[in-house]
């Protein structure tokens, strides 16, 4: 049977700070987030499935991103755990806000890698993460493929 990619959408509201860097990005500031999962597989083909004819219920898929990355990002601020923004990250979450500390600068492209392997671990055996794309802003975004890494 042929290998099917499907794709679901989601979006969330994310706050960030690029530490270190020479425009206004190292400011902390915010982007709805726009990211297409899209995963490649061969569709069930028992028909005594409950899921005969799907690669994956989307819904299944919907579970794993929104647990993975949009419950935990959406409405957070995001910074760079070796950022002097620490004190800043400190105070906010001391406040009583969803402060997000990670290993990287929390660019785009950073964060579609994180996100990657954030899901590859929750799909089932005969699914593969095939692409994602982060939407920053309406004309910028990074792209993750299973065929460039």
């Amino acid at each position: 049977m042929s290998n099917i990619r499907i794709t679901k959408q989601f979006s969330f509201e994310t706050g960030h700070a690029l530490y270190g860097y020479d425009g206004k990005c190292r400011n902390v500031h915010g982007h709805s987030y726009k990211l297409s999962v899209t995963v490649i597989g061969t569709p069930i083909s028992q028909s005594d499935n409950v899921k005969f004819g799907m690669v994956i219920d989307f819904g299944d898929l919907k579970k794993i991103v929104k647990t993975e990355i949009v419950d935990v990002f959406d409405h957070a601020t995001v910074f760079n755990k070796n950022t002097p923004h620490v004190e800043l990250a400190k105070e906010l979450s001391d406040r009583g806000h969803n402060v997000l500390l990670v290993d990287y600068q929390p660019t785009s492209e950073m964060m579609v890698i994180d996100f990657a392997e954030k899901i590859k671990k929750y799909l089932p055996e005969n699914i593969s993460l095939f692409s994602l794309k982060l939407q920053e802003t309406d004309s910028s975004f990074a792209e993750w493929y299973a065929s460039d890494n």
